[in-house]
């Protein structure tokens, strides 16, 4: 699962830390991402002055696809823009579209059980992959050769896994360290909430507070240190970081254990299809908001929010979108077939839009997935996919899924966009590249704002920040969603094109810009990072579309000879064929 950015102890402080300047402290955030270039240093996607390019011009009905956590389908500013099943009447228990999904309204639930209970913990596909292959492989000599290719493939991913089980020193004293600012920051946020009486609260609302007694000041004191040391937001807010924080230690804890014991089988337990038989996809149930909805709510929410019902929250696409609901990953690795699954489920109702926020670095299932984004391919569905939060080069680092399919490195998908993470240096300071965010000049295609993204979140009408590729990842996909709506006659391949083709430099047109590498200190060009050497530009990509869409309609203007006179010829009679009426 690659969800949240991952906390780095040794850097986290220094390079994604609290402090801002007073300029960033005076300038709200909220909607960053949508703004610039301006002479503030807001490094968005330039949304405004894209609609005023399309202010005269009138949107078609575009559906995008979210494979997630959940979402919350209650939330106000998602609720106008969900999409529903027309061909399904609700709560009846019946098939009424026959596509053996019973009552989809929203979409589907790939990771629920027949009964309604929901997976929400998945263990992590490495420790997935050791367990299962290690009574054939574990201490035996096998010779690659008398395998074939699919059989060496799995073999050397076993392989893989086996040397990746042995814990680190270093994941140890992560791990350790963890616990205590866990354990820590609950005691302060509970001291806190006893005297101010509030359950939820920012970092930067904690400023303000004024304790009484000595106990609440020492709560508040150490709350903002344990915060600050995580590099956490002054925006975060209270009852959601100790919930994802929690949520990562547990995850670790676990690993630390893999290697010896077999993780629980929380899929049998509760989905109970044959895994490993693709033929068997008709499994799930329709609660597409699941028990931990956080993520997907923020992701839908980046994309096509209502505006009106918070200050800063706007989607890049509002008009004429609907977002269809698909649930395919739990707190910890995604199982590849629910993937699959999910893309040809979206496909098939009408998706030309699908948004994959996650990400892992096994996936011994990959034809399958391979399959589903090449019939997205065949049926023109454009894939946006976040490049991952671990500061590694992903053309030399595995990160799945992939635009490249099995057995043909060179062959790469036509309707695949990979996300890498951007900022602006008012939230970090000096930094126009998130420092969580993969790149690779070969596999990451685009940078976009990926931190500080102010996005719905569950509860209804609530609010909020969140960073990673994740959040990246849907403003591209709100920008094709964008494009697909004006200008629907473009195939996703011209739209990838549009998107691409019309990046943004910093403060110049050389792809070569200079930034800092992610994970360091050194200072490399942009074009190294990723392919197009920029961050992508709504403005921009919205132009080049309609020049794409006005060449490819112009008709060819045909030469009719003129007549010498409008009377015709002398004893030449009028045939009725040419008499227009």
């Amino acid at each position: 699962m690659m969800r949240f950015y991952k906390f780095n102890i040794a850097t986290t402080a220094l390079l994604l830390g609290f402090s801002f300047t007073a300029r960033a402290q005076q300038i709200p955030l909220e909607g960053w991402h949508l703004q610039g270039p301006d002479s503030l240093g807001m490094n968005g996607i330039a949304l405004q002055k894209a609609k005023n390019f399309l202010q005269n011009k009138k949107p078609k009905p575009v559906i995008v696809a979210v494979i997630d956590s959940g979402v919350d389908t209650a939330h106000e500013a998602l609720k106008p823009i969900l999409w529903r099943n027309p061909k399904e009447i609700p709560g009846n228990g019946i098939d009424d579209d026959g596509n053996g999904y019973i009552d989809d309204i929203y979409g589907w639930n790939f990771l629920g059980g027949k009964d309604g209970r929901n997976v929400k913990k998945a263990s992590d596909e490495r420790s997935r992959v050791y367990h299962r292959f290690k009574e054939a492989y574990k201490g035996k000599n096998i010779d690659t050769t008398t395998l074939n290719p699919q059989e060496k493939a799995l073999y050397l991913m076993w392989k893989r896994a086996e040397s990746e089980m042995t814990v680190t020193t270093e994941e140890q004293t992560e791990i350790s360290i963890l616990e205590v600012a866990l354990k820590t920051i609950k005691r302060h946020n509970a001291n806190i909430i006893n005297e101010w009486k509030r359950d939820t609260f920012t970092t930067k609302e904690l400023e303000s507070f004024q304790p009484t007694t000595s106990q609440a000041k020492q709560a508040k004191l150490g709350y903002i240190n344990v915060m600050t040391m995580l590099g956490q937001e002054p925006e975060e807010k209270n009852v959601n970081f100790i919930t994802m924080l929690d949520e990562y230690v547990d995850g670790k804890k676990t690993s630390l254990t893999a290697k010896e014991k077999t993780p629980p089988d929380y899929r049998a337990d509760i989905i109970k299809d044959n895994y490993f038989d693709p033929k068997d996809k008709f499994y799930g149930n329709n609660d597409v908001m699941g028990p931990n909805s956080m993520h997907g709510t923020h992701v839908t929410g980046i994309i096509a929010a209502q505006k009106g019902f918070k200050e800063g929250c706007e989607g890049v696409c509002t008009d004429n979108v609907q977002v269809m609901t698909l649930r395919a990953v739990p707190d910890g690795d995604e199982w590849d077939k629910d993937v699959a699954l999910a893309i040809k489920y979206a496909v098939d109702n009408g998706a030309k839009v699908i948004n994959m926020s996650f990400g892992k670095s096994y996936s011994p299932e990959k034809p399958w997935v391979d399959e589903a984004i090449r019939y997205a391919e065949s049926k023109d569905v454009l894939i946006i996919h976040a490049a991952g939060n671990d500061a590694k080069n992903i053309d030399s680092n595995y990160n799945y899924p992939t635009p490249y399919y099995t057995g043909a490195t060179a062959q790469k998908a036509s309707n695949f966009i990979t996300v890498g993470a951007s900022s602006t240096p008012l939230a970090t300071p000096n930094r126009f590249i998130a420092d969580f965010s993969n790149y690779g000049a070969g596999t990451v295609d685009v940078m976009a704002p990926g931190v500080k993204i102010y996005s719905t979140l569950p509860g209804g009408n609530q609010y909020g920040f969140l960073k990673g590729t994740s959040m990246a990842s849907p403003v591209v996909a709100g920008m094709a969603a964008l494009i697909r709506s004006y200008y629907p006659q473009l195939n996703a391949a011209q739209v990838k094109q549009a998107i691409e083709k019309t990046v943004r430099t910093i403060n110049t047109n050389d792809s070569a810009s200079l930034v800092v590498k992610p994970g360091s200190t050194e200072v490399v060009p942009l074009n190294t990072l990723c392919n197009t050497g920029g961050f992508v530009d709504a403005s921009a990509a919205i132009a080049y579309a309609d020049a794409l869409h006005n060449a490819q309609n112009k008709a060819p203007i045909k030469k009719v000879p003129l007549p010498k006179s409008n009377t015709p010829p002398v004893n030449t009679p009028l045939k009725k064929n040419n008499v227009k009426s």
